[in-house]
């Protein structure tokens, strides 16, 4: 006798395992017969389908593909034309490309070793480059006219214009005249009086100086680097027209005939506008890294050793016993 549905005595209890059966098929057709999960099907297909055909040409997974874009040959083709002022031959822009894909694959495969794990310059290298991310936020900012004068009217004596003074000079030698160069430069400044800054006599007092009789269009900063400090804070002391000193530098002692002296100043927005851009894009990665870098120090708990807990110095060793001999007889340390 055949096994129909209609065949179960309801009267009669069925097995528990038949029970279960029959209960979950009930329920796998009411859901089959849902859109929803119609839907939940196509969906999962396309999705299968799409990561089929997009594990690439080859058959290769994402994570073996070196893919270059147009950008990055482009990049290349730059910056090889920025080294040799000239375009790459095929042969070098294929060399170009066969070196980026060796770095990137050496890369790839250095992080599968774990290469990357506790190498110092690795580290530095990662740590600068955060730096450059965090300042990159403040050059996507182009400032505005008003801006920068804003910023130029708190930070104008950055761009001051140091004073400059143009002068001849005599010279009066240490290694020449020793204690006598101070001496000989007055006798010669009080001859001088008077006297034009041409004038022949000048040269006739003087030592051979080992740079230059005239100077143009100096500042106090390069005076002192050529001179010394003194002899720059010296020089644009004295007034122009006439011949005065001496003033001492490092290598004796100098009268000078001051030519012409330029008065620093504070140089207006206009004159020095680009230059306060520069240092405002300056200013502004200083301080975006400043800021982002306190952002992330907060989240960070430093734990430092307690002095307590560093080991002790061992003690010292027990004076040797004296066998008789005078300390002068032991042998001393090399």
């Amino acid at each position: 006798m055949g096994f129909t549905w209609s065949a179960i005595d309801k009267t009669q209890p069925a097995a528990p395992d038949a029970v279960v059966r029959v209960r979950i098929w009930t329920a796998f057709v009411r859901l089959g017969s849902e859109p929803l999960v119609h839907f939940l099907l196509i969906g999962l297909a396309l999705f299968l389908i799409y990561s089929w055909m997009h594990r690439g040409i080859s058959g290769v997974a994402p994570a073996r593909q070196i893919a270059l874009t147009l950008d990055d040959l482009r990049t290349m083709d730059i910056y090889f034309e920025s080294q040799w002022h000239r375009q790459p031959t095929p042969e070098e822009f294929t060399g170009m490309v066969e070196n980026k894909v060796q770095e990137e694959i050496l890369y790839r495969e250095g992080l599968a070793m774990g290469l990357d794990k506790d190498d110092t310059i690795v580290k530095r290298r990662m740590a600068q480059k955060m730096q450059f991310l965090a300042e990159d936020v403040a050059t996507a900012h182009e400032p505005s006219t008003e801006e920068l004068k804003a910023w130029f009217a708190n930070n104008g004596q950055k761009f001051a214009l140091p004073s400059r003074v143009a002068f001849r000079h005599i010279f009066f030698g240490f290694d020449q005249r020793g204690q006598n160069a101070q001496t000989d430069a007055v006798s010669a400044l009080m001859k001088l009086s008077g006297q034009p800054e041409n004038s022949p006599r000048a040269k006739s007092f003087a030592d051979t100086f080992m740079f230059q009789d005239y100077y143009a269009d100096r500042t106090p900063e390069q005076l002192a680097k050529e001179f010394g400090p003194s002899f720059a804070i010296g020089v644009f002391k004295l007034k122009p027209g006439s011949w005065q000193g001496p003033v001492e530098s490092g290598y004796g002692w100098h009268v000078i005939f001051i030519d012409s002296v330029i008065p620093g100043r504070v140089s207006s927005f206009e004159e020095v506008e680009p230059d306060v851009k520069t240092a405002w894009l300056g200013y502004q990665k200083e301080k975006a890294w400043r800021e982002a870098y306190a952002k992330m120090r907060a989240k960070y708990t430093i734990l430092l050793p307690n002095p307590k807990d560093a080991p002790s110095a061992p003690p010292a060793a027990p004076p040797k016993k004296n066998d008789g001999r005078s300390p002068s007889s032991e042998a001393l340390p090399l």
